[in-house]
C-alpha cells in the first residue's frame, strides 16, 4: 500500500506542493473555531459568533470559483499569493478591531473568506505536470483527500494550542501568517511558476458550461448535506451519552474512517469508468450512514462513525478525476474550486437542515438525514450517468491541455467538451 504513495512523494516538488498547500489552507480549515473562540473571548454571544462564521463561509463559497477563474486566466503566483496576503490582512483587521462595531467586523471576516486563495484547486491542477502518469495523478488525488482529513483534524488542535499558549487573538494572527507562508512556498515553486492554463473560450459561465461538471456538483451538494447533518446529530447524541468528549471522539472517528478508506483506495490502480465507480462509492457511503440510527452506547457509536467515514475520501478522490475530465479547456482550477464551493454549501445546508430535524425528532431522525442525503446523491448520479460517462466513451484527443502536460494521446481528454 505504501509503495504507491511513496512513489508520489518521491516525485520532484511533490512534498513541497502538498505540504505547502495544506499549510496554506490552515486559516480556512480553522476559521470557524478560531472566529468562534475569539468572539467569545471578546464577550460576544454565540449568535454573533455563528453569524460571523456564516459570513466567512458564504464569502468563501463565493470567492473560490471567482479566484479559481482568475488563476486560470493570470497564473498561480500572481493570484494565489495576493489573495493569501489580503485574506490574512483582513483577518488581522478583525483581530485588532474586535467585534465592535459590528459592520467592520462583518466586513473584515467576509473579506477574509472571499479572498481565501484557491490552493486546493490549484494543487489538483498541478499534479499532472508534476507526475505525468494518469495512474499516479489518481493516486495523488486520493492522497490529497487523505491529507484533507488530517488537516481538518490537526487544525482545531493547533487553534487550541495557540489559545493556551498565547490568546484567541494570537491564534487568528499566527495561523494566518503561517497560511501566507504556506501559499508563498507553493507559488514560488517551479511547477507553480511554470504552470499555464490552456487557451480557453471566452464564456461567462466558465467551467459551469460543462454538463458533466454540473451533474457532479448537483450530486455533491447532497454529499455535503450528509456530512453537515452528522455534526448536528452527533451533538444531540453526545448530550445524552457523555458530553463533549464523546462528540469529539465521534468526529475523530469519521476522520479516521476517511483516512483508512482513502489509504486503501489510493493504493490500488482502478480500472473501468470512474463515473460508474463513483456511483458505487456514493451508494456505499449512504449505506454506511444508516447504522448510525441504531444509536448504541458511546464506544460502539464511535466505531460506527469510523465505518460511516470509510468511503468519504474515496468518493472525493473519484470526484476529482471526474472534475479533471469534465472541466472545459482552460478552466481546471475554476472547476475544482466549484467542487469546493458546492461541498461547502452542502455542508452548511446540512447543518441548518439537521437542527430543526433534531429538535423535532431527536438524534435518531438527525442521523437519518445523512443516509437520505446520500441516497439522493446516488439518484442524481444514476440519472446523469450518461452525461458523466460521456467524456470517457467518445473522446477526441486534445492537442494540448493543462491537464495533459506531456500532450499524450489519451482518450480521457476531449477537445469537444473542453473547447
Amino acid at each position: 500500500m505504501a509503495a504507491g504513495y511513496l512513489d508520489i512523494l518521491r516525485a520532484r516538488h511533490a512534498v513541497r506542493l502538498l505540504v505547502g498547500t495544506l499549510v496554506g489552507r490552515l486559516p480556512n480549515a480553522t476559521a470557524a473555531i478560531a472566529i468562534m473562540l475569539f468572539v467569545r473571548a471578546e464577550g460576544g454571544s454565540y449568535t454573533l459568533a455563528g453569524g460571523l462564521v456564516a459570513g466567512y463561509g458564504v464569502a468563501n463559497a463565493v470567492g473560490q470559483p471567482v479566484l479559481g477563474r482568475l488563476v486560470d486566466l493570470y497564473g498561480q503566483p500572481r493570484v494565489q499569493l495576493s489573495a493569501a496576503i489580503l485574506s490574512g490582512l483582513a483577518m488581522a483587521v478583525f483581530a485588532f478591531t474586535g467585534v465592535e462595531p459590528l459592520p467592520p467586523a462583518y466586513a473584515a471576516v467576509a473579506a477574509a473568506g472571499l479572498l481565501t486563495p484557491p490552493l486546493e484547486g490549484g494543487l489538483r491542477a498541478l499534479w499532472p505536470s508534476v507526475l505525468g502518469e494518469e495512474d499516479e495523478v489518481h493516486t495523488a488525488y486520493a492522497m490529497d483527500a487523505i491529507a484533507q482529513e488530517v488537516m481538518f483534524t490537526v487544525g482545531p488542535l493547533l487553534v487550541t494550542l495557540c489559545v493556551s499558549l498565547w490568546s484567541e487573538m494570537a491564534a487568528l494572527l499566527v495561523l494566518n501568517v503561517v497560511g501566507v507562508l504556506g501559499a508563498l512556498s507553493v507559488v514560488v515553486s517551479p511547477p507553480s511558476r511554470a504552470w499555464r492554463s490552456a487557451p480557453r473560450e471566452a464564456h461567462w459561465l466558465g467551467a459551469l458550461r460543462s454538463k458533466g461538471l454540473l451533474a457532479l456538483l448537483g450530486a455533491f451538494v447532497f454529499v455535503g448535506i450528509a456530512l453537515g447533518s452528522i455534526t448536528v446529530a452527533a451533538v444531540s447524541y453526545a448530550d445524552d451519552h457523555g458530553g463533549d468528549a464523546v462528540y469529539g471522539w465521534m468526529m475523530a472517528g469519521i476522520g479516521l474512517g476517511a483516512l483508512i478508506g482513502g489509504l486503501f483506495y489510493g493504493a490500488r490502480q482502478w480500472t473501468g469508468e470512474p463515473a460508474r465507480r463513483l456511483q458505487v462509492l456514493v451508494g456505499l457511503l449512504a449505506v454506511c450512514y444508516l447504522p448510525l440510527t441504531l444509536m448504541p452506547g458511546a464506544v460502539a457509536m464511535t466505531l460506527l462513525t469510523v465505518v460511516a467515514g470509510v468511503f468519504l475520501a474515496p468518493v472525493l478522490a473519484c470526484a476529482f478525476v471526474l472534475v479533471d475530465r469534465h472541466a472545459p479547456r482552460g478552466t481546471v482550477t475554476e472547476a475544482f474550486s466549484w467542487l469546493v464551493t458546492t461541498f461547502t454549501v452542502g455542508t452548511s445546508v446540512g447543518t441548518g437542515l439537521a437542527g430543526p430535524v433534531v429538535e423535532a425528532g431527536g438524534a435518531l431522525w438527525g442521523f437519518a438525514v445523512p443516509g437520505a442525503a446520500g441516497a439522493v446523491s446516488l439518484v442524481v448520479l444514476l440519472a446523469t450517468g450518461r452525461v458523466l460517462a460521456a467524456v470517457g466513451s467518445g473522446a477526441v484527443v486534445a492537442s494540448s491541455s493543462e491537464n495533459d502536460p506531456n500532450r499524450a494521446a489519451e482518450p480521457r481528454f476531449s477537445s469537444g467538451d473542453r473547447a
